[in-house]
C-alpha cells in the first residue's frame, strides 16, 4: 500500500480495489482532513489547499496502489 507523507491523521482505513483483473489494497483518507491539516500545518486558505490537493493528490497516480480519497462532505447534485 502507498501512503501519503504527512497526513496519516487523515486515513479512514484500507480498502481493496480491482487492478487489472487482480485486488489490489490500497489506503482510503478523508480529504477535508487532509485540507485542514494544510491549512494548519501550512497556513493554507480552504481554496488554496482543496486545489493543491486536486492538483497533487487526485492528480497524481502512484502506481496500482494510488490511495483513495473521500471527501465526505461534497454534495452531489444531479
Amino acid at each position: 500500500m502507498i501512503k501519503l507523507d504527512g497526513y496519516d491523521d487523515a486515513i479512514i482505513g484500507p480498502a481493496m480495489i480491482w487492478v487489472d483483473k487482480e485486488m489490489v489494497d490500497v489506503l482510503v483518507y478523508d480529504a477535508e482532513t487532509i485540507r485542514e491539516i494544510l491549512m494548519s500545518r501550512d497556513g493554507m486558505g480552504s481554496d488554496e489547499a482543496r486545489e493543491f490537493i486536486e492538483f497533487n493528490i487526485e492528480g497524481a497516480y502512484m502506481g496500482p496502489g494510488t490511495p483513495i480519497l473521500v471527501w465526505p462532505e461534497d454534495v452531489w447534485s444531479e
